[in-house]
């Protein structure tokens, strides 16, 4: 710029009371400068030359282009657009660098005309507030926010694969379960079956010899008749337990909604869990009542009752001690039916208590306990089963569950 354009711009700066606006400019708390309509620098406050790291001295008089180049496009936009319409811009945050800073700093920006008595717009005044820190304090918490949302995320698809392993477990100790009580009718039906075979070699010996007795035929006709019936009672009962463990598998490997008869499907998930409690010298006492014909999803509610109980298996039980877990069930009202799981164990203590249905709580850990157990329960019951559950116990006394689930489910799967 020449002494001529810097003589022009002192002389527009007379155009302004110098007093009035010197006092101003002096005592405000935010950077302020005023720019003519050609976006030169006609006025600067201390508080601009302070968080822009610029000099009056340099500035005053010479154009924006000239004294901060890379803000001149948004600055000379914003000067033609409120000359143009006469309103003024505010809320403008601008990004750049100090001359004197690598780091890019953050103002905003607050535009208003200045006008001559004849209305013309002369001059435009800028407030300047620095905001650098406070985005930085914003694109940390962003920063942070999505740590914490990765971490919760991370953590969810943990948790996810903590309850599908333990549900394989429990699923496993089913399988266990209905192996044992399949050997037996199966061994019984393998001792009337050889008994047979041995019956009818003897009796066929007999007939080869031509030798053949009433008696002997007698004898061989009741052998038949007693092992036809005990193999079609064997074989009938591991039918049973057979597809009792095929529907608990298919309701455990899917979220699928459909009626079921409550009793029916509880002795069902329990017959599985039988041996295993008889191995811990524990009582399994079962009181359902009939018709309990719920529409629900029979695989949540059977992984609810098994952690129910295997949970007071392994903590209301300890040191081998004997006891009995009693599953009560009863319709309440019309449209509820109230579950009770409760055993004559040691109970919890009140911090216990509190912390029961926390993920990942447990006083088993180092026996492998995942402390999923009753938290699953919780999730369950809630979220799938849509009822409510409440925990009662008293130290070295009971440990009382009560579900209370509707008959007919709500959601749509």
């Amino acid at each position: 710029m020449g002494n001529g354009s810097r003589a022009a711009a002192k002389s527009d700066v007379l155009l302004f009371p110098q007093p009035a606006l010197k006092l101003i400019y002096d005592t405000a708390p935010i950077g302020l400068a005023c720019l003519s309509p050609d976006c030169r620098y006609l006025q600067i406050n201390q508080r601009l030359t302070e968080i822009c790291g610029i000099s009056v001295e340099e500035h005053l008089g010479r154009s924006v282009r000239e004294c901060v180049p890379a803000l001149a496009d948004s600055v000379e936009a914003i000067v033609q657009s409120i000359l143009r319409i006469g309103e003024p811009i505010t809320g403008v945050e601008v990004a750049g660098q100090r001359p004197d800073q690598p780091d890019e700093r953050a103002w905003i920006t607050y535009w208003h005309p200045l006008r001559a008595p004849s209305g013309e717009i002369v001059a435009i005044n800028v407030a300047a507030e620095e905001i650098t820190e406070r985005k930085r304090s914003e694109q940390e918490m962003r920063r942070a926010r999505e740590r914490a949302e990765e971490t919760l995320e991370h953590l969810r698809q943990t948790q996810a694969l903590l309850i599908e392993a333990e549900k394989l477990a429990l699923l496993g100790r089913l399988v266990d379960g209905v192996a044992h009580d399949i050997s037996g009718p199966v061994s019984s039906s393998l001792a009337a079956a050889t008994t047979l075979q041995r019956k009818y070699e003897l009796f066929a010996t007999e007939v080869g010899r031509g030798e053949i007795r009433r008696s002997s035929l007698n004898q061989f006709l009741d052998a038949v008749r007693g092992a036809s019936v005990q193999l079609v009672a064997n074989l009938a009962r591991a039918t049973e337990l057979v597809q009792s463990f095929a529907q608990v598998a298919v309701d455990r490997s899917r979220l699928e909604r459909r009626s079921f008869d409550l009793r029916e499907l509880t002795e069902q998930v329990l017959a599985g869990l039988r041996p295993e409690l008889r191995e811990r010298g524990l009582a399994l006492d079962v009181a359902c009542e009939g018709d309990l014909v719920m529409d629900s999803l029979p695989g949540p509610y059977g992984l609810v009752l098994s952690n129910l109980a295997l949970n007071s298996a392994q903590h209301a039980f300890p040191d081998g001690r004997a006891g009995t877990i009693r599953v009560k069930a009863h319709a309440l009202g019309n449209g509820d039916i109230e579950i009770v799981v409760a055993d004559d164990g040691c109970g919890m203590s009140p911090h216990v208590r509190r912390q029961a249905f926390d993920p990942f709580f447990t006083t088993r850990r180092h026996e492998g306990a995942t402390g999923l157990g009753l938290h699953i329960v919780q999730s369950m019951v809630v979220d799938r089963l849509e009822g409510q559950l409440s925990l009662e116990s008293e130290m070295g006394a009971r440990t009382t569950v009560r579900l209370l689930l509707p008959r007919s489910i709500r959601s749509e799967l």
